[in-house]
């Protein structure tokens, strides 16, 4: 985990996707392959032993003294008094505050998972487990491996980013009783008011894709959908285990 380190004004990814400059970055991009390859073994290597967990997304702009970070504090604690570890994004604001809570829960995890970005942003003092990623795709892929679900509290860009690249996963199956909750109704109500109207009105997505998203004020509804789901799913699990186990043991 790196504390205060100070980040180039030019990002990895962005010298990834950005087609302009130097002809040799084009020579170079097949070598980079490595460079993913190697974040993600770490990711992998890092997290593997992780508890189930939720991640917990928001606006690292949140300063000490808002609502919003005094409910991200409570539902940090409140998600580790459930069995969970806490996964942010392991910056300022409402990612403190969740990675606080939890930290102020014997026994609990407190997970950040950083990014390298064009000014400088440290590790909150909150994280445990910590690891710094390069590219946002190999970041991402980790929040969604290794969370049984997402709560998104008041946020700007990032937070609408990791929000509906989760209900696109969610929504095309490729994660299963993957919940999605966001706290803080004022907050999300225009959100949710445009999509009723605007993308289910002309038919863009589906009336039960509605169903996708939960809107709650309450810490305690907000945890209690995440455990019902990881329930639900486990309870599947385990019956198709049974099944392959009875399948097996059938006479051939």
């Amino acid at each position: 985990m790196v504390r205060g380190k100070l980040v180039p004004e030019s990002t990895h990814d962005q010298r990834l996707l950005d087609r302009q400059g130097p002809t040799d970055w084009v020579h170079m991009d097949p070598w980079r392959v490595l460079r993913i390859q190697a974040e993600f073994v770490e990711g992998f290597g890092q997290l593997a032993e992780l508890p189930r967990a939720v991640t917990v997304f928001g606006s690292a702009r949140t300063p000490h003294d808002s609502p919003d970070y005094e409910m991200g504090r409570a539902l940090g604690q409140a998600i580790a008094r459930a069995g969970y570890a806490v996964i942010t994004g392991g910056g300022p604001g409402v990612m403190e505050a969740a990675n606080r809570g939890a930290s102020e829960v014997d026994g609990a995890v407190s997970v950040g998972l950083g990014i390298e970005l064009p000014f400088e942003q440290r590790m909150n003092d909150y994280v445990e487990l910590g690891i710094e990623f390069r590219y946002f795709f190999v970041r991402k892929t980790m929040f969604v491996k290794y969370s049984c679900g997402f709560i998104a509290l008041p946020g700007g860009f990032g937070t609408l980013d990791e929000l509906f690249e989760a209900l696109t996963l969610v929504q095309t199956h490729k994660v299963t009783s993957f919940p999605v909750v966001l706290m803080g109704s004022e907050f999300w109500g225009g959100l949710i008011d445009w999509i009723k109207s605007t993308l289910l009105g002309t038919g863009k997505i589906a009336e039960r894709d509605l169903d996708l998203i939960t809107v709650t004020d309450n810490v305690d509804e907000a945890v209690r959908i995440i455990v019902d789901s990881d329930r639900v799913r486990s309870r599947q699990r385990e019956e198709e285990l049974e099944a392959v186990a009875s399948h097996s043991a059938e006479p051939q």
